[in-house]
């Protein structure tokens, strides 16, 4: 079972790029729906948990799971593996980068990951979205930031604090609407 959580969260680190969101939708594939490790509203419970968290979502969720089916060692296995593709992958860019960063078509590449990175963030949070009741009018700000981010190079730090201060200020006016 050990080696079942390592090889599964490997797999999930080796070949999922843009990150803990991007990651979502191929960890559901794998722990909910291939290994039945968890139920769709387990998973969904854990999604919430491991995002008030600090640290990244790929490694919590793999704690998490990992925890769930083997203990503490089954958490570190998981998180061996979730973390392992990225460091040695991370590793060798960087031995190689370091010659070829300017080049046009190097800069070229990462500008075209971009659209599919966005597209592997969205797609499970639509899926998420429709089991859990949320509707349009909820994504609209997920959706701005999103493309704020994306297309005007806004810090997602300016959003984040923007949004917390919209959120209090909603909920002051919500109790004391004079």
């Amino acid at each position: 079972m050990l080696l079942d959580l390592f090889i599964a969260f490997f797999k999930i680190g080796a070949f999922t790029f843009g990150g803990g969101y991007a990651m979502i939708s191929v960890i559901e594939q794998e722990v909910v729906t291939k290994k039945k490790w968890l139920s769709e509203s387990d998973f969904v419970d854990m999604l919430g948990t491991v995002q008030s968290l600090p640290g990244p979502i790929s490694i919590n969720s793999a704690v998490y799971v990992g925890y769930k089916q083997k203990g503490i060692l089954g958490a570190m296995a998981a998180a061996i593996g979730t973390a392992l593709p990225s460091f040695v992958i991370i590793l060798l860019l960087a031995i190689v980068f370091t010659d070829v960063q300017d080049h046009p078509t190097i800069e070229k590449i990462f500008k075209g990951i971009r659209p599919a990175v966005v597209a592997l963030i969205v797609a499970p949070l639509v899926r998420l979205s429709q089991k859990t009741g949320i509707t349009y009018k909820n994504a609209i700000i997920p959706i701005a930031a999103a493309l704020l981010v994306w297309q005007f190079d806004v810090s997602p730090i300016y959003i984040i604090i923007v949004v917390a201060l919209g959120g209090i200020l909603f909920n002051w006016f919500k109790k004391h609407p004079k």
